[in-house]
């Protein structure tokens, strides 16, 4: 039930966030398990997580993949491939319309 702020990001294979950003959405990430995400800094130690429901405006997306990463980074959430590939991406000027595949 929490709203976070976030970037598309088509570099991102996953939804990444920090841990301050899980824990206000209410995700318990170290019941997930510990992966090593290589980050453009570098690799750190992250938590692979599924979201149960993920709300995007209208669209509702349930059981996505997610990393969360200990600390303050990245300061905004990573909109990432395991929620985009699940939606059909359309582009006008500046304006980027997300409708849902399935």
């Amino acid at each position: 039930g929490a709203t976070l702020k976030f970037i598309v990001d088509t570099g991102a294979s996953t939804i990444a966030m920090n841990s301050g950003d899980a824990r206000c959405g209410g995700i318990d990430y170290k019941k997930g398990e510990r992966v090593p995400i290589q980050t453009a800094n570098g690799i750190v130690n992250g938590y692979h997580v599924v979201i149960g429901t993920l709300k995007l405006g209208n669209l509702i997306l349930n059981q996505v993949d997610a990393t969360v990463l200990e600390g303050g980074s990245p300061a905004v959430v990573l909109l990432g491939m395991s929620a985009l590939n699940r939606m059909e991406m359309k582009s006008e000027g500046i304006a980027l319309t997300l409708t849902k595949k399935y």
